[in-house]
């Protein structure tokens, strides 16, 4: 197994801050998607980034190789409903875990 950082941008800048009552509903999917995986032990770390330049979400993720880890994103409730959102994938070469 290999472990990856999917990066998921939102639709606009101000984006959770204006979220509309459609994207509530959508997040409420997704954080129950991501959940399920945190639960199943694919999921390691999961949550909004409240960077300077904006805000993005993280979901460190176990998966066999770059296709399964890409497959997790696009099975997200978020990219299914081409709201706007996207993942970007970045391998994580070494990763310490606290026990």
């Amino acid at each position: 197994m290999a472990y990856f950082l999917l990066r998921l941008e939102p639709p606009r800048p101000s984006f959770p801050f204006d979220a509309t009552e459609a994207e509530k509903a959508l997040f409420s999917e997704h954080a129950a998607y991501w959940l399920a995986l945190a639960e199943g032990g694919r999921a390691i770390a999961v949550g909004p980034v409240f960077d300077a330049a904006g805000t993005w979400g993280l979901a460190l993720v176990e998966a066999e190789d770059d296709a399964g880890a890409r497959a997790l994103g696009a099975a997200d409730p978020v990219i299914m409903a081409q709201a706007g959102f996207a993942y970007t994938l970045s391998p994580v070469p070494s990763l310490i875990l606290r026990p």
